[in-house]
């Protein structure tokens, strides 16, 4: 079944505006991931290049389209691990950085750490002569203009932040059945400075283990936290669950539980996928078998070959 890449581009209520934009998005980004795959590449290189090509798409809350936190600045999370090894690097609230899913790879093959974060990123990203850019590059209009927005008293960044832009992530099965995952994200609209979801904790914001299978989340990165969504629905696949049954059970016990809403792109060993969603939208897409798979509401399910143009 195996070699496969699936992609998310963030859950939500999509404006129609920006769905095409969306849509094309993870499109494209899973064609590349599946190039590496279908090149001899391992499943951290696809995953790690769809994340690089999200976060250089101002369609999406990752790179240079992220949301501002209540100062208005930029201040991003990302994590890869590795399914073969468990090995994970992470990094937490870096800004500078065009592309925080590189450094966080670098803090897993490079370092003894898990993840660093803030200015101790910045000066591991230095050291290894990772480039930094202006912050105004990383700011897009949209985010400026939703920032002030939430600014106003009585507003709420929770409900608006949803599906606007996404957190995007990807998990990959590669040819010798090694799996990978790569999580990254602006954060919360308007947060509080300093703060962290989701995305970087192992677990929450994407796990991968050779043994059962691998998951990206995006959504509420607190309500994801407090029951380790991407960790909870590997448990329900270790139980004998089918990726999509133990996709949909994580996510129905996180909605149960803490009232969260959110969706996942999950794989098992033999390269079974599924992309699955409690939120109104999530943009998606995979690519198997030298065929595209991609939707973006619930039951919407389209194909194409890895060769038509989009």
């Amino acid at each position: 079944m195996f070699p496969v890449v699936v992609v998310h581009g963030g859950s939500g209520d999509i404006p129609k505006e920006r769905s095409r934009q969306s849509t094309e998005g993870v499109c494209s980004a899973a064609r590349a991931g599946y190039a590496v795959l279908r090149g001899g590449g391992s499943s951290m290189d696809a995953v790690v290049e769809v994340v690089s090509q999200l976060e250089n798409n101002p369609a999406f809350n990752a790179g240079c389209g992220s949301v501002l936190n209540v100062k208005g600045e930029v201040e991003m999370d990302a994590i890869v691990m590795d399914g073969k090894t468990l090995g994970s690097g992470a990094v937490s609230a870096v800004c500078h950085i065009a592309n925080p899913i590189q450094l966080a790879r670098l803090v897993m093959d490079k370092t003894s750490h898990a993840c660093l974060t803030s200015e101790g990123a910045s000066l591991f990203a230095r050291s290894m002569g990772v480039p930094e850019v202006p912050p105004e590059s990383l700011i897009t209009e949209y985010s400026r203009m939703r920032w002030r927005k939430n600014l106003a008293p009585g507003s709420n960044p929770v409900e608006c932040q949803m599906g606007k832009m996404g957190t995007v992530g990807a998990v990959a099965v590669d040819g010798e059945g090694n799996m990978a995952c790569a999580t990254s994200t602006g954060g919360m609209l308007n947060k509080m400075e300093g703060r962290v979801g989701d995305t970087p904790c192992i677990g929450s914001g994407g796990y991968a283990d050779n043994q059962l299978g691998a998951v990206s989340t995006t959504g509420h990165g607190e309500a994801i936290m407090k029951v380790t969504l991407a960790r909870l629905i590997l448990f329900y696949m270790e139980q004998g669950q089918s990726v999509e049954a133990a996709s949909d059970s994580g996510l129905a016990y996180m909605k149960s539980r803490v009232g969260g809403l959110g969706g996942v792109v999950s794989v098992d060993p033999r390269g079974h996928w599924a992309a699955r969603f409690s939120s109104l939208q999530m943009a998606w897409a995979a690519a198997q078998k030298d065929t595209v798979h991609y939707g973006l509401h619930t039951g919407e399910h389209f194909t194409q070959s890895i060769d038509d143009p989009l």
